[in-house]
C-alpha cells in the first residue's frame, strides 16, 4: 500500500494509492501522522476502500507532492553506513552507529526547490532509504523486534552542506544537516509488505549525469540492526523517520563538482519512487 500528501504546502491532502487510482483519505484521517500510522493504518484503510467510503481525488495528477508523512518528531540518521561510502570519506567502516539529528522542518516535497545555504561552497546530494515508524520503540531486546515497529519506507535526500558539516562543526555534524529544505522525502510511504529492504537498488542523478549506484547490500548495519540500537538511546515514536546512510557517489569523495544554483537533483530507491529538486540561491527576504 502507498500513502501519500498531496496539495500546497500545509494544507496536504492525505491519500492512499491504489494501482493507477488516488483515493482521497479524509474519510479516514486528517492527515498521515503519527497518530494514523500508529493505528492500524492498512486495516482501516483496506476496510474502507472495501466498503467505498474513499472517493477518487480530482485532478491529483496536477497537485503538488508534498512528503508522504506530516512533520515528524525528529528525524535520526546513520552515518557512513555504506562501505564504499565510508571508504570515499576517508575513513574506515564504523564499527557501530554513528547517529546524527536533523531538524523536522528539513522534511519537505519530494519535488520542491532546495535552497543552499547563505555563504555554502559545498552542499551535496545523498540518496537514502528512510525508515518510518509505526509504534513506540525503546529498548528493544533484540533487532527482529524493530519489524513491528515499522509502518513503511521512503526515499530520502540527505543535503548536506560538507564544511559546516566538517570544517565548523564543532565535532557533530549537525550543522551541515538542518538547513530548512534539506531533507526531501517521498513521494511515498510504502507498506512493509512491498518492499523488501535486502537488496533495495539506490541512485542519484546531477543534471541527468549518473551519480550514485548501489544497493542495500553495501550497508554495514541494517534496519532491524538500525532501529534496535537507536532505541537503546531514544524513544523512537509513530511518525519518526530514520535515515539510514547514502551509497558512494557523492561531492564530497572528491570525483564531483559540489552544486550550485540552477541544478538539479534526481534521487531514487527501487520500489519507493523518485524525486528531482532544483538548487536555488538564497536570497535574503524583505
Amino acid at each position: 500500500m502507498k500513502f501519500a500528501r498531496l496539495g500546497e504546502a500545509g494544507h496536504e491532502i492525505p491519500v492512499v494509492i491504489v494501482g493507477e487510482r488516488t483515493y482521497d483519505l479524509r474519510a479516514v484521517t486528517s492527515d498521515v501522522d503519527g497518530a494514523f500510522l500508529a493505528d492500524d493504518p492498512v486495516g482501516r484503510t483496506r476496510a474502507a476502500l472495501d466498503a467505498g467510503a474513499l472517493p477518487e481525488l480530482d485532478g491529483a495528477a496536477s497537485l503538488r507532492i508534498g512528503a508522504p508523512i506530516a512533520r515528524p518528531s525528529a528525524v535520526f540518521c546513520i552515518g557512513q553506513n555504506y562501505a564504499a561510502h565510508a571508504r570515499e570519506s576517508g575513513s574506515e567502516p564504523p564499527a557501530m552507529p554513528i547517529v546524527f539529528l536533523k531538524t523536522p522542518n528539513t522534511v519537505v516535497g519530494p519535488n520542491d526547490a532546495v535552497t543552499i545555504p547563505r555563504g555554502s561552497e559545498k552542499t551535496d546530494w545523498e540518496v537514502e532509504l528512510g525508515v518510518v515508524i509505526g509504534r513506540r520503540a525503546a529498548y528493544l531486546d533484540a533487532p527482529e523486534e524493530a519489524d513491528a515497529c515499522i509502518v513503511g519506507y521512503v526515499t530520502a535526500n540527505d543535503v548536506s552542506e560538507r564544511t559546516f558539516q566538517l570544517e565548523v562543526s564543532g565535532g557533530q555534524w549537525s550543522k551541515g544537516k538542518i538547513a530548512y529544505g534539506f531533507n526531501p522525502t517521498g513521494p511515498w510511504l510504502v507498506t512493509p509488505d512491498e518492499v523488501d529492504t535486502t537488496g533495495l537498488r539506490l541512485r542519484s542523478w546531477v543534471n541527468g549525469e549518473p551519480r550514485q549506484d548501489s544497493d542495500t547490500s553495501d550497508m554495514i548495519f541494517d534496519v532491524r540492526t538500525i532501529v534496535h540500537h537507536l532505541s537503546q538511546f531514544a524513544t523512537l515514536e509513530p511518525g519518526d523517520l530514520i535515515l539510514t546512510g547514502t551509497p558512494q557517489g557523492v561531492a564530497l569523495g572528491g570525483r564531483f563538482p559540489y552544486l550550485k544554483p540552477g541544478d538539479v537533483v534526481e534521487v531514487e530507491v527501487e520500489g519507493l519512487g523518485r524525486q528531482r529538486q532544483e538548487f536555488v540561491a538564497w536570497e535574503e527576504q524583505p
